[in-house]
């Protein structure tokens, strides 16, 4: 107990040291915040600009997809403002700085962990809650108990299962060395195909984001509930299935670690 107090308070400081090194260039920080706002409404204009021409897509409506558009973007956001030190770990092997961490008497990930905080993403988590009272207020989401720990596992599942998409990137660097740009499809790309459940792509995406990379179990199912499409209680706990997702995603990366072999210069 005392060692997870120690990670906890440690990781404080982290985020602590990061939010005050961003705010030293205030003008500079809030500008960034604005652009990654505006930036990330190219989306929502997209999805607009789709449901002007069309009443329905897959059988969802406007304010249906602005629901599901919104969770992931919020889910992504929040990954990408705390995770995002293992989008940088190609370095650390390459120029062998990561040895520097092993030494250390810290966990290797929370160092990663601390490295690199993206606090400007709040722009996009903005956007996304403004999306989010607009959506479900058009889809008349009537909220239950059920439905709200439904929304709150889809979060917390969402965030998961990022985070170990993350860290399996950072992984594999221990082997390549390099970052594999294939990784963005299942990161950044998950936020813009996320923005509509995973059934309007077809039989196939679907088993391939319930089995392999489980996009569906923090998205596309826990969503029927939640817009009233299904009456599955249980389909609130799927996105506890990103914690097994984010555990394999862990044993990767102590295999990893056992098999590192610095390449300093």
């Amino acid at each position: 107990m005392h060692r997870i107090k120690d990670c906890v308070n440690l990781y404080a400081h982290y985020v602590s040291l990061n939010l005050r090194s961003a705010m030293q260039h205030k003008a500079s920080f809030f500008l960034q915040i604005a652009g990654q706002l505006l930036t990330s409404m190219t989306t929502f204009l997209g999805i607009t600009f789709m449901f002007m021409r069309f009443e329905q897509v897959g059988g969802y409506t406007y304010a249906d997809i602005l629901v599901c558009y919104s969770i992931v973007l919020l889910q992504f956001s929040l990954a990408e403002m705390f995770v995002r030190g293992f989008d940088a770990f190609s370095s650390l092997v390459r120029k062998g700085e990561f040895d520097r961490v092993l030494v250390r008497p810290r966990s290797p990930i929370l160092q990663v962990l601390g490295a690199r905080f993206e606090f400007t993403r709040v722009g996009r988590l903005l956007q996304a809650l403004i999306v989010f009272s607009y959506g479900v207020r058009a889809s008349g989401v009537e909220w239950t108990p059920v439905r709200v720990l439904t929304l709150i596992s889809m979060l917390l599942g969402g965030i998961l299962l990022f985070a170990g998409l993350y860290l399996m990137y950072a992984s594999f660097c221990f082997f390549t060395l390099e970052g594999l740009e294939f990784m963005n499809i299942f990161t950044d790309g998950a936020k813009e195909y996320g923005k509509y459940p995973v059934d309007v792509y077809g039989e196939r995406m679907k088993k391939f984001a319930t089995f392999v990379i489980p996009y569906a179990l923090v998205q596309y199912y826990p969503l029927q509930l939640l817009l009233g499409r299904s009456d599955c209680w249980y389909c609130m706990l799927y996105p506890l299935g990103a914690v097994v997702f984010l555990a394999a995603c862990y044993a990767f990366w102590r295999f990893g670690v056992r098999h590192y072999t610095s390449s300093g210069s």
